[in-house]
């Protein structure tokens, strides 16, 4: 399979440039400049940027000459250490995976479509000249199956604009229910010149990497769990606090235990697709609440790394500060040294 050379290991920067209050404050001190060299101290080989338009964009979608400037400076910092970038657009107008933005229309609104369009061309001018060490990454969670066909004509043609303007940078394409494994078979098929790398996302089994989520409705705040489980206590768990379907999606027999044996079978599929395609692979996004066991989320690591390196995936662990997953938070301290040798 084709590797993604360049982006194999890797960290996100979530909560700064997105899913924040989009203040000066966070800007200035979410992420530092002294942060970089730490990453790059990790052996990683780049970072993932998560980007919400109102960093680029007024409301009438003028550009914000702060915002490109702030980018152009992170990119830059990354350099200096050695880390290349991927620039992840987390939310556009009209659209967001999370339902709390209230952004929506944008897989029927031509006027949506065509402002993130021309938002990803102005990028594409002006990150040009950091070729070899930035990728894009077009949009971050795709939710509903329903707009599976809306989602490739427009990222399609999205393709086809920056490739005008720049044949070169790699682009990160995934699909519906978040970045699903599922999804990648039914994303378009991209030719060679298109340099497409297939991007999905990671966090199963959901009962453990997930317990106690506040976002997640039926989940109970108080439940917790550690990894030494059968696949029959994961799906009565996972049945328990979310529900059949999520249940029904683990097929290993009852006495089998959780292992990277279960990542090997999880990621044969977006293998195969990925193989068939001539397409690279790359886990944007993979890691373990707070809530968790360090010691827990150590295995867990283990088991899901030994999968990435058997298949050479590129990744990048989510997140590097807060979001709930935060790698310098203090409960990760007891086993960091032991994990970021392993993203």
């Amino acid at each position: 399979m084709k590797r993604f050379d360049g982006f194999q290991h890797g960290i996100d920067l979530g909560g700064w440039l997105s899913q924040c209050d989009h203040t000066q404050k966070t800007y200035d001190t979410f992420v530092t400049d002294a942060d970089f060299p730490l990453i790059a101290s990790w052996g990683l080989d780049h970072v993932r940027i998560p980007l919400d338009y109102e960093l680029f964009e007024d409301e009438e979608g003028n550009y914000r000459e702060e915002g490109f400037a702030r980018l152009e400076h992170a990119v830059c910092e990354a350099e200096k250490c050695g880390l290349n970038t991927v620039l992840d657009l987390h939310k556009t107008c009209g659209f967001s995976f999370d339902a709390g933005e209230n952004e929506e229309g944008f897989f029927t609104n031509e006027q949506y479509q065509e402002r993130f369009c021309r938002l990803w061309e102005e990028i594409a001018r002006r990150f040009a000249h950091h070729r070899g060490r930035i990728a894009y990454e077009l949009l971050n969670e795709v939710t509903h199956k329903e707009v599976c066909d809306a989602w490739n004509r427009i990222s399609k043609e999205c393709v086809v604009r920056i490739r005008r303007i720049e044949p070169e940078i790699p682009i990160l394409l995934g699909g519906y229910y978040n970045n699903s494994i599922e999804a990648l078979k039914d994303l378009w098929i991209p030719e060679e010149k298109d340099n497409v790398v297939y991007n999905f996302h990671c966090y199963e089994p959901l009962i453990f990497t997930h317990q106690g989520a506040y976002w997640i409705p039926s989940m109970d705040r108080s439940f917790r769990t550690g990894i030494d489980l059968t696949f029959g206590e994961i799906r009565e768990l996972t049945r328990q606090q979310l529900g059949d379907h999520y249940a029904a999606s683990y097929e290993a027999p009852d006495e089998e235990k959780l292992s990277s044996a279960f990542f090997d079978a999880l990621f044969s599929e977006a293998v195969s697709v990925a193989e068939a395609r001539s397409v690279a692979l790359y886990c944007g996004e993979y890691g373990v609440i707070d809530l968790a066991d360090p010691q827990d989320t150590l295995v867990w690591y283990r088991m899901i790394s030994e999968t990435f390196e058997k298949y050479g995936i590129g990744r990048a662990a989510w997140n590097f500060r807060g979001k709930d997953f935060g790698f310098v938070d203090a409960h990760m301290q007891p086993v960091l040294d032991e994990i970021v040798h392993l993203l």
